[in-house]
């Protein structure tokens, strides 16, 4: 038999097929620069390599809880009572196998085939394909400059029936715009009243330019707050994230997760304890720091490729950038670009399948020498 399931029936994640012809044109010209991945170029910070080699010779690293290890579980929570100014217990906390496993378990645990889920439009692609694939509708929540590309209470008092779901991001993927405490509470009590599970993407948390990102379970307990060590923590490759969670959606998370993935990858849970350790700060504030500086740089020199449209990053490390004064089909322009200048950037459709063809995403994510270089390039292929 050959045949494939209609649930695997959903977009590609673009952004990685643009990896794919970089890392090609890498291997052709050696002279790819990478604009295109949320991928620090930094690697995770020393105290997480340390805790991951001091594990890796202790002895047999086997399996471990489903919801991950106590010492980590009590480390998130920390982390969070710091960052919310409120108590966070270890129970709360699932580790995942990324944030990406655990939205997996989340959904799977929060939703039925057919439940209709709220997010922004742009917005992170793989929410929308993961929820398609297992039967959802998703419901997108038109998002632009007047709202700083980001949802609001009154978009959800003009639906004619509140969804079961609502996710934000703030900081926002792909635009790194911030949701205001007060709007965002406004939307909790909103989601609470409503009987709607509301689901906060805080995997930038910590990347912030002069805004404050507010946490979801500042106001409510009801929320699902979902975190990563890939973005702040400088640790994608290491596939560790964790939700906190409400307390009845705990044991239905914790029995999916045990099914899907046994447990997180056991090293990665120990190198998130050093990177989750006050040694780790000093080392992730320099990264912030430079992300500050490179937000700088590219704002002052957006316009040399006539780009003056863009959402204001607040935080992450992205640029949503309005190229429709270069072309119609940002696709096939960032692949020319690529051809043309070695610099890879990722098309907007993958973010926004309405509009998302007069958009890129840009990240500064790397050094300053190549984003200039990178800029330097694009302004002599445009003339």
């Amino acid at each position: 038999m050959r045949r494939v399931a209609k649930r695997a029936d959903v977009p590609p994640f673009r952004v990685m097929e643009v990896l794919a012809a970089a890392a090609a044109r890498q291997r052709t010209h050696g002279d790819a620069i990478m604009l295109c991945a949320g991928q620090p170029s930094t690697p995770a910070p020393l105290a997480a390599r340390e805790a991951a080699v001091a594990a890796i010779d202790g002895g047999v690293l086997g399996y471990t809880e489903a919801t991950g290890v106590l010492a980590l579980r009590e480390a998130v929570a920390s982390y969070h009572r710091d960052r919310i100014g409120a108590e966070v217990d270890a129970d709360e906390v699932v580790i995942t196998t990324g944030s990406s496993g655990g939205f997996d378990a989340l959904f799977l645990a929060a939703f039925d085939p057919g439940d209709v889920i709220a997010m922004a439009r742009p917005g992170y692609p793989a929410y929308r394909n993961t929820l398609h694939a297992l039967g959802c509708e998703v419901l997108d929540l038109p998002c632009g400059p007047d709202t700083r590309f980001q949802p609001t209470l009154e978009m959800l008092t003009a639906l004619p029936v509140p969804p079961a779901g609502l996710i934000i991001a703030s900081p926002s993927n792909p635009t790194g715009t911030i949701i205001d405490a007060d709007e965002l509470e406004r939307i909790a009590a909103w989601c609470v009243d409503h009987d709607c599970l509301l689901i906060s993407d805080e995997i930038y948390h910590g990347i912030t330019f002069g805004r404050e990102a507010a946490s979801a379970w500042r106001f409510t307990r009801d929320a699902v707050v979902v975190g990563s060590v890939s973005k702040y923590f400088s640790m994608t490759g290491w596939r560790l994230g964790w939700m906190l969670l409400p307390r009845w959606l705990r044991r239905p998370v914790d029995v999916l997760s045990g099914n899907l993935s046994i447990c997180p990858p056991v090293p990665s849970q120990y190198a998130a304890i050093g990177a989750l350790s006050s040694a780790a700060a000093p080392e992730l504030a320099g990264h912030v720091q430079r992300y500050a500086e490179n937000r700088e740089l590219l704002i002052n020199r957006l316009p040399e490729l006539g780009i003056t449209s863009y959402a204001p990053p607040d935080g992450a490390f992205y640029a949503w950038c309005d190229v429709s004064h270069l072309t119609g089909d940002s696709a096939r322009w960032c692949a020319e670009m690529l051809a043309t200048t070695g610099v890879a950037m990722t098309p907007g459709a993958d973010f926004d399948p309405v509009h998302g063809h007069r958009y890129v995403r840009l990240c500064f994510a790397g050094f300053a020498q190549e984003l200039n270089t990178a800029i330097d390039r694009l302004v002599a292929q445009l003339g």
